[in-house]
């Protein structure tokens, strides 16, 4: 992704928020005549020995758990908040409409994960992320029910090679961002999502 240094996060911990607290992502792959190949899924996200491990899966009727195991480098990507931005925050008038977003781009490579004990396990962890009182009416189904499920579909671990995250929030503006900031606030829940992002980033009081 383009990556302009101002917009740049090179910290584990924001990159890892960003993931929990929008954990839908896109999952990118390439299909058996090279054109890419999107799943949208949940994911979740775990730490391990300072690293980064993505568990999902897909309906096993999906060609993607296919194609991973074929081909096992893959792109996951997660959109966080993000919103319009009008020039009227802007002290003049030559200026032009622009975008904010926060993003988080991970290189993977994949490994299926079939064994039924293993695949109920990941469900469990995203139940946990999700709904976790749920759980209990997971286990109440009953072993031919969860064993009839965990048949239909293929779980993966996506071990993060490579990562990126992408905060942009027109750092390199600073006279936008008191009026920016203000109209944020009285906005949707993402350009509410935004402004925090802005305050936490010491953004909020330049002028």
């Amino acid at each position: 992704m383009y990556q302009p240094p101002q917009f740049r996060s090179d910290d584990p911990a924001l990159a890892a928020e960003l993931m929990r607290r929008h954990a839908f992502a896109s999952l990118i792959s390439t299909d058996d005549s090279g054109f890419p190949f999107v799943s949208h899924l949940p994911l979740h996200l775990e730490e391990r020995d300072a690293r980064f491990v993505l568990l999902g899966h897909c309906a096993k009727p999906n060609p993607h758990w296919r194609y991973l195991q074929a081909r096992p480098e893959a792109l996951v990507t997660f959109m966080g908040p993000h919103a319009y931005l009008s020039p009227k925050v802007y002290p003049d008038r030559l200026r032009v409409p622009s975008w904010n977003y926060l993003t988080v781009h991970c290189r993977v490579r994949a490994r299926l994960v079939e064994e039924p004990a293993a695949k109920d396990e990941l469900l469990k962890k995203l139940i946990g992320d999700h709904e976790p009182a749920y759980a209990q009416q997971w286990r109440s189904l009953g072993e031919e029910f969860a064993q009839k499920m965990l048949a239909g579909i293929v779980g993966f671990e996506l071990a993060v090679e490579q990562w990126s995250a992408k905060l942009k929030l027109n750092q390199h503006r600073p006279e936008s961002h008191a009026r920016m900031q203000q109209a944020y606030e009285g906005g949707n829940d993402d350009e509410r999502e935004l402004a925090e992002w802005m305050k936490r980033l010491g953004m909020e009081d330049r002028q």
